[in-house]
């Protein structure tokens, strides 16, 4: 991947050594274990793992935009006029979007086998769910999970602290954004604040 975006092959080839030379020792009993050789690349926590994370993730991403071109997946769009969106990524997080169709699901399936066959990334399907438009049959539904070997859902929760659906009754669903804010503002002395400190205190806390 890093050939294909235009990296120098020498570059390259001491990005994967940094990879392929992790080794770990522990102590035991007073005693140092070792070396353990991981078989998995990178260490956790080590400080190019999210980089190259972005860029391995960047095949899936061609992979998904290649099939859009050639019209083959359509994404959704927020408005008319609106570009469609196929896909976002946040962080170790995916979200695909599809029409709700046999021909569609199996091609994100297809994609992320062959993500995965390159990468080494595999799909957690235990984590990972769909959901579907309520326009969308109860048969379609049953078949799309089953191509995709996931559940169906309605409810996704609470997603980087946001619901992840809204709706129509937007005031509602962010009154809790609204009163988190209050309270916390409460503990302090806005009193001695001048209208300029207020707003910079408000924006903060926020």
């Amino acid at each position: 991947m890093m050939l294909k975006l235009g990296f120098d092959a020498k570059w390259v080839e001491l990005i994967m050594l940094s990879v392929s030379m992790v080794s770990y020792s522990v102590i035991r009993d007073g005693k140092e274990v070792g070396p353990i050789i991981p078989t998995r690349g990178l260490r956790q926590g080590d400080p190019s793992s999210p980089y190259l994370f972005i860029l391995c993730a960047e095949g899936l991403s061609s992979l998904i935009r290649k099939k859009e071109r050639a019209g083959l997946i359509h994404g959704t769009r927020v408005a008319r006029g609106a570009p469609a969106v196929t896909h976002l990524f946040f962080a170790d997080d995916c979200f695909s979007f599809f029409n709700a169709n046999q021909q569609e699901a199996c091609l994100v399936n297809d994609m992320l086998a062959v993500y995965g066959r390159a990468s080494g990334q595999m799909v957690n399907f235990n984590k990972s769910s769909v959901s579907l438009s309520a326009n969308v049959s109860a048969t379609v539904a049953s078949q799309i999970c089953g191509i995709l070997a996931v559940n169906g859902t309605t409810n996704h929760g609470a997603y980087l602290g946001l619901p992840s659906f809204v709706g129509r009754r937007k005031k509602d669903v962010f009154n809790f954004i609204r009163d988190k804010v209050w309270k916390r503002l409460q503990g302090w002395n806005k009193r001695m604040l001048s209208r300029a400190g207020k707003e910079i205190l408000l924006k903060t806390v926020a």
